[in-house]
């Protein structure tokens, strides 16, 4: 029988940082921002739903703009929480049962290449769980803020790495990290932190430039020179 994943897609944020219009619904390339991140996923044969948690008054919206991927019987809504966490949690208590992966991809990350989802996927099944990563290019100072404040140090960077999605793991896995979580689900910045809270290994495979998160107009601009330049090829 083959690995099937459910994929949980978040989106209730509130787009402060995109200056507070609903960048989800915003155009790129000809369809939605939210409509590539579901899209991404729904020709896959181990993909069995795909579940978006969303705020009550958005549902609508992301129901249009979702287009023919609305009408698609493994795509469904949730309401959302009131943080990432709570979202994830929610959409997960609605994931079907035969389905024993989960994978949680950012909303707002919409050129997520089939390669990427493979390598990710592939690993979360050898190992457990796992996510796309690239090494930290900045140079990384601690200080207490707000700024200004004085460095305290800087951390060596070689061992860094930021993370992206989707974050792919065992669906009994962090079921039991949600109920056995020793801090506020506020302070969870990431999915596979509640598997490392809950002592489970979290492996790391190669992330891709291309698939960054649009937070602010600017990446969206970027968003659609990556578009645009795959179209001359």
């Amino acid at each position: 029988m083959s690995q099937l994943f459910v994929v949980i897609i978040p989106a209730a944020g509130r787009s402060v940082r995109y200056g507070g219009q609903n960048k989800l619904l915003e155009p790129l390339g000809g369809r939605p921002v939210i409509a590539r991140a579901v899209g991404a996923f729904l020709g896959r044969p181990d993909v069995a739903a795909v579940i978006l948690a969303a705020p009550v008054a958005d549902i609508s919206q992301i129901q249009i703009a979702l287009g023919h991927a609305a009408g698609d019987k493994r795509v469904k809504l949730c309401v959302g929480g009131d943080c990432r966490a709570e979202s994830v949690r929610n959409a997960l208590m609605q994931a079907p049962a035969e389905a024993q992966w989960i994978a949680v991809h950012d909303a707002a990350r919409p050129l997520v290449s089939q390669a990427l989802i493979d390598r990710t996927f592939a690993a979360a099944i050898a190992h457990g769980a796992a996510v796309p990563a690239l090494p930290v290019a900045l140079t990384i100072k601690q200080a207490a803020g707000p700024l200004p404040a004085k460095v305290q140090r800087t951390i060596p960077r070689h061992d860094l790495w930021a993370m992206q999605t989707p974050q792919a793991m065992r669906r009994a896995d962090l079921q039991a990290a949600f109920e056995s979580c020793p801090i506020p689900l506020q302070e969870i910045t990431d999915d596979a932190q509640l598997l490392e809270l809950a002592g489970k290994e979290v492996w790391l495979v190669t992330g891709e430039e291309r698939n960054l998160k649009i937070t602010t107009p600017a990446d969206r601009r970027i968003a659609e020179m990556h578009l645009a330049e795959e179209a001359k090829v």
